[in-house]
């Protein structure tokens, strides 16, 4: 958490329902209400739009369920999704709904076929990927959808607060947040939903946030995601320049070091179409597991596919939608970089790495 968030969840961690009609809960509504304003004003969205939830994840959920959570819905979604997305399209489809998958290239980019040319109950579709940082043609996808009448769900939780956003401009029917990924309290969401058309509601309640998120709203939280988001955009500009180099300088010095090891997705293409802070790398051969508790032990985080699968590594299915091989899969990393990360940080990955390599090699010939 950034340390403005902090201090505005403390300042703000008194205040009670904001739904009550005395004194304090009209406070409550005044410091929720300027919360809303904040994260609107900087997301190119109405304050009524910005519906505070618990997670990235039911803000997904709210959306996609929102629009097709009845039997014979037609999705149209991708296989890259994180499993927010993936997980909740696949439950619909048990209950009903039918699925088209837009593909994804080699390059980790989905590809736009025709199956965005018939209207759908919602289509989703990731702005920019988390394992793999590409950033997807979400402006294509929603021209497409559009213009056959298609709602369309943007899950967001990479980009805002690392990419500029414009929710009008971008035309979108609903686009979901989480607060921790630019260095907010977790356990806060965000969605952005359009008045119309606008998801049905899957709780039901008291009616707060329009219906479409019932229940009390949680005043220090939301304020302090304001906070972090605000301080997040206006460090955006040079962070990212920052966070570039050190992410190429990473790429270049792993792929000359390490034989046969490559960047999946490269920053140097003009437009960049990957995230600023994400080096994902494969070294063919190596075992994930490995390579992990190696790096750990070197008091090094990384991760080999999304960090939302219970711990568990497992072949990722990014990866596999992408058509790389399974020992190439199986060998793939991804390291994040962020506003604590320093040179000082990716120097000394680059000079453990090699030998990290290695030894993972070694067992996964086993």
């Amino acid at each position: 958490m950034r340390q403005v968030a902090v201090d505005t969840w403390v300042e703000h961690a008194h205040f009670l329902n904001p739904g009550g009609q005395y004194r304090s809960g009209r406070e409550a509504n005044a410091v929720l209400a300027q919360a809303r304003e904040t994260i609107a004003g900087i997301l190119g969205a109405d304050p009524v739009e910005v519906i505070f939830t618990g997670s990235g994840t039911e803000a997904d959920n709210l959306a996609i369920r929102g629009f097709a959570g009845t039997p014979g819905a037609r999705i149209v979604s991708t296989p890259l999704e994180h499993p927010a997305v993936r997980e909740t399209v696949t439950d619909l489809e048990k209950r009903g709904a039918a699925v088209d998958l837009l593909p994804a290239g080699p390059d980790g980019l989905v590809q736009l076929t025709c199956a965005l040319d018939q209207p759908a109950d919602v289509v989703t579709c990731m702005w920019a990927n988390n394992e793999t940082g590409a950033i997807q043609p979400i402006a294509d996808v929603i021209s497409r959808a559009t213009a056959t009448g298609s709602p369309v769900h943007v899950d967001a939780v990479q980009v805002v607060g690392h990419l500029p956003v414009d929710f009008h401009a971008l035309g979108a029917t609903t686009l979901a947040a989480s607060a921790h990924k630019f260095g907010g309290p977790r356990g806060v969401g965000i969605l952005l939903a359009r008045r119309s058309p606008a998801p049905s509601p899957v709780l039901t309640g008291g009616g707060q946030q329009r219906g479409l998120r019932p229940g009390t709203v949680d005043v220090a939280a939301a304020a302090a995601a304001a906070a972090a988001l605000e301080e997040a955009v206006a460090e955006m500009d040079a962070e990212n320049k920052r966070l570039s180099k050190l992410r190429d300088d990473l790429i270049v010095a792993a792929t000359h070091s390490i034989p046969d090891a490559y960047a999946t997705v490269l920053g140097a293409e003009q437009p960049p179409h990957v995230l600023p802070g994400h080096a994902h790398l494969v070294f063919p051969g190596a075992n994930g597991d490995a390579m992990i508790m190696l790096l750990d032990s070197h008091g090094i985080e990384a991760s080999t596919g999304s960090a939302c699968n219970n711990g568990v590594n497992q072949r990722s299915h990014v990866l596999e939608a992408m058509g790389l091989p399974a020992d190439h899969a199986d060998g793939a990393l991804r390291f994040t970089l962020g506003r604590t990360t320093t040179q000082e940080d990716v120097d000394r990955l680059i000079t453990v790495l090699p030998d990290v390599i290695e030894k993972a090699r070694s067992v996964g010939s086993l």
